[in-house]
């Protein structure tokens, strides 16, 4: 079995070749089809194994192979991969950015919420059907991305996102790293908050709408801020479809979900009712709400809802009073809502207050058996970790990690200890401070929002980075600090630059991920089955034909491309055309794609291999432009190109 350089799997030999045999995946062809890349660099291997003492080529980096060798602990050698996956948000780019941990490398860039040039997201016509339809926002705000699950465990099937600007959400496909939908969110405004359902399998993604409108937000009640209220939303994860929403009081911030697939948490501020920021902080107790899931199903299920904007979207009131809810006292202004991966509680960050509220799923399980009354009953601790407690993130030792804004510091705290010293016992449950630069937001440990956290590795989110860098310009960027928790004190290991404002991150075994991550495209794949159906219908083979298909004013022109050629050098249309130009990409070897840009036309898509794609525009200029390939394939790339000739 050869690949399409003739290469046999037997050719594969020398240092560092099993481990390239081992990490092939794909179809029965691909798991032996080597890139060029690895075949060339086998024999440079030797080398790298010469001067390391026997490390393989494609190794995953870990810190004890780093202290062993004498060498930073987020340094990865060339040729050694990263143990790690890092799922960034993008937050204003809306996009996310996938990050080798612990190199803190940028990998790549996939565009969500915005248009993108580089692979003309927003431009084919592939990509605005993901979108909805209708007129779309030019950008977006992506705060938190977050993995699919089996088990409370990650699964590789989907990232998903939301979009705070635009009150939207995203599915983002772990496969080939592509969006392939969008929804907006009906009856609310400022999607915040976004998690997903753990067990026994994620059914239900859950977001949160931070700011308060009236329903219908119609003109209507612009002035009463009694009329207003923020809405929970379940989110189908298979279908993409909002399941239901719920009615709740004060604006949510974060969400989060328990192990059991009974309960979400929400934080939530502004029990004022206010709508300013005098209002806002006037309360010394907000709370967070605990969604009853099964019974919302039910009350779906029986007919105990309303609609508001969209009949098809049933909503349920969970304001106070409600048995659907349950309104946990908790100060103040609370933001962080982080389930502790044993299963026993949900960890609020108190913001404005020195304070976390550590809430026990087991008695929130006994408040709606109705065994208390008093919701600050299912409350077991509230340790004082120091000023501007925000999120938490854990080790699976039986320790959380929260962030402290103001003090500008990780806190590293024992979770059974803050409950000894609640119940009177004097007991430490502070076991270090940890300075970071500066004012840290996010932070999130390895596995740790799973039942898997392994307490290897930290990342602390910061906002700002001040001299932390190179001056350049009033905009600085953001400092994302990487940070050993393997041992019995935090290591800071490294800053690492990034461009503003990445506001969360996953960090998730390699070893999950690259099984599920696609090389080449599969020719049947449902992104662009639509594309592939449209040539079907005009008799076209995408894979093999070059023609143009004319259909009145509506022109369809084919063509394949193989470095270092277009399958078609020229095509010709008239002036006021609707044009439509399919390409597919035929070389079958990873790393090989190409791109189709038409000059003065604001048209670029890119092809990765075996991957058709297609934009559609109107010919409305007369006169020679010149397409060309925009991704350096081959030593003639710059010669790769033709001429669409528009007659007038």
């Amino acid at each position: 079995m050869t690949d399409d350089k003739g290469h046999s799997k037997d050719d594969v030999t020398g240092p560092g070749a099993e481990d390239v045999k081992r990490q092939a995946v794909g179809t029965e062809d691909e798991k032996w089809t080597v890139s060029r890349r690895k075949f060339l660099g086998l024999a440079g291997a030797a080398g790298v194994v010469g001067a390391s003492g026997g490390a393989l080529l494609g190794g995953l980096a870990t810190p004890g192979t780093a202290r062993a060798a004498k060498m930073p602990e987020d340094y990865v050698a060339p040729g050694q991969l990263d143990e790690y996956y890092g799922i960034w948000s993008g937050g204003h780019s809306a996009e996310i950015r996938l990050f080798g941990v612990p190199s803190m490398r940028e990998f790549v860039r996939v565009p969500v919420f915005q248009d993108d040039f580089t692979i003309g997201w927003g431009i084919t016509n592939e990509s605005k059907r993901v979108f909805p339809k209708g007129p779309r926002p030019v950008g977006g705000d992506l705060h938190h991305p977050h993995m699919s699950m089996t088990n409370a465990q990650y699964d590789g099937r989907y990232i998903f996102a939301n979009d705070k600007a635009n009150t939207r959400v995203a599915r983002i496909r772990v496969d080939v790293m592509r969006t392939d939908k969008i929804i907006h969110i009906p009856n609310a405004q400022d999607i915040h908050g976004l998690r997903v359902q753990r067990v026994p399998r994620t059914g239900y993604v859950f977001c949160n709408s931070e700011c308060r409108v009236p329903h219908p937000n119609d003109g209507r009640d612009l002035n009463n801020p009694k009329k207003y209220s923020a809405v929970f939303t379940a989110i189908d994860g298979d279908t993409m479809k909002i399941a239901w929403q719920v009615l709740v009081d004060g604006n949510l911030d974060n969400t989060d979900a328990d192990y059991s697939g009974k309960y979400a948490a929400a934080t939530c501020y502004n029990s004022e009712d206010g709508v300013n920021l005098a209002q806002f902080i006037r309360n010394e107790r907000d709370w967070t709400v605990i969604f009853n899931i099964p019974r919302i199903e039910k009350a779906v299920k029986d007919g105990h809802y309303f609609t508001i904007e969209d009949p098809n979207v049933p909503v349920v009131d969970g304001r106070h009073g409600s048995d659907l809810t349950m309104y946990v006292p908790t100060p103040k202004n609370p933001h962080g809502c982080n389930a502790t991966p044993d299963g026993k509680y949900v960890i609020a960050g108190g913001k404005l207050s020195p304070t976390a509220t550590v809430i026990s799923w087991e008695k929130v399980d006994q408040y709606f058996a109705g065994k208390f009354k008093n919701p600050m009953d299912a409350v077991v601790a509230q340790p004082e970790l120091g000023l501007g407690p925000l999120h938490t993130a854990y080790d699976g030792r039986g320790n959380a990690y929260t962030t402290l804004f103001i003090d500008s510091q990780v806190v590293k705290w024992n979770i059974e200890d803050a409950i000894r010293h609640y119940n009177g016992k004097k007991v430490d449950y502070i076991r270090q401070k940890l300075d970071v630069a500066y004012q840290p937001g996010h932070n999130h440990s390895s596995l740790g929002e799973t039942r898997d956290a392994n307490g290897k590795w930290l990342v602390s989110l910061n906002k700002f980075s001040k001299d932390r860098f190179l001056p350049v310009g009033p905009l600085h960027p953001d400092n994302d600090q990487l940070i050993d928790i393997s041992g019995p004190k935090m290591r800071l290991v490294a800053d690492a630059p990034v461009y503003s404002e990445p506001h969360d991150c996953l960090l998730i075994p390699a070893k999950i991920l690259i099984p599920k991550i696609k090389r080449v495209w599969d020719r049947n794949d449902p992104f662009f089955a639509e594309t592939v159906a449209m040539a079907r219908r005009d008799g076209v083979n995408p894979v093999s034909d070059n023609k143009v298909i004319r259909d009145g004013r509506k022109v369809r022109v084919y063509m394949t491309a193989q470095a270092p050629v277009f399958g078609l050098d020229q095509f010709e249309v008239n002036k006021g055309d609707e044009v439509t130009v399919v390409v597919t990409n035929i070389n079958n070897i990873q790393d090989l794609t190409h791109g189709w840009c038409l000059s003065d036309y604001g048209v670029n898509m890119e092809i990765s291999p075996q991957e058709t794609a297609s934009v559609t525009f109107m010919a409305d200029k007369a006169g020679v432009y010149w397409y060309y390939c925009t991704f350096f394939c081959h030593a003639l790339h710059l010669e790769m190109r033709g001429r669409m000739l528009v007659k007038a």
